[in-house]
């Protein structure tokens, strides 16, 4: 049986211009992965690499917008790409897309194409509901792919589960501790854009 959830957003983080959606869904199997959906991803990487460049990152306005959201609550510029274009930033450099699982594929895809931060936690290991607000500077932080506590400053808008741990840093990063894997089954998405984007993204 799913537990009951809540996904609140502080009114702060709204008045930063900040776009949110979330939603729920249950019972998803995440180890199917078609031939079919091998091709699509095929062709929709190919369409990236050809209608995207490091010069059209520099001038797009949505992931401008996200630059704009970090200087206005102080996130330094460097080794902080919104994740859309730390996304382009690697498929554009390698030539080729990283799969990790069906999930994180398909929502990685989305945000390559629309620019949009798109993320997805597992619900089962989150500690009660998740709040998309300001850091005090008190939250636990281990950011995605390491293991060691990350010092968070107060005032970042961050999405925060009820065991003051910080499940993603701003839109930036994800942490491991609720990452989707093949065997999640209950799972929150998210879709985040900036004063630029419409509110029915």
């Amino acid at each position: 049986m799913n537990r009951k959830f809540e996904f609140k957003v502080q009114q702060d983080v709204l008045d930063l211009g900040v776009k949110i959606k979330g939603v729920r869904i249950h019972d998803i199997d995440n180890t199917v992965y078609s031939s079919a959906l091998d091709d699509y991803i095929d062709v929709h990487v190919k369409r990236l690499l050809e209608n995207n460049s490091l010069e059209s990152l520099k001038k797009n306005q949505v992931i401008q917008g996200f630059y704009e959201l970090h200087k206005e609550v102080g996130i330094p510029k460097r080794k902080n790409l919104p994740a859309s274009e730390n996304l382009l930033k690697n498929l554009l450099k390698k030539q080729e897309f990283h799969k990790i699982n069906l999930l994180v594929d398909l929502y990685n895809l989305i945000s390559m194409d629309t620019k949009l931060a798109l993320g997805a936690h597992d619900l089962d290991k989150t500690e009660g509901n998740i709040t998309l607000r300001l850091t005090q500077g008190n939250e636990n932080y281990i950011p995605l792919g390491s293991e060691e506590t990350k010092e968070v400053k107060a005032g970042i808008y961050s999405y925060i589960d009820d065991a003051n741990d910080i499940i993603c840093f701003s839109e930036i990063r994800q942490v491991d501790k609720t990452k989707v894997t093949n065997e999640s089954k209950d799972i929150f998405f998210i879709v985040q854009g900036n004063k630029v984007t419409s509110s029915n993204m």
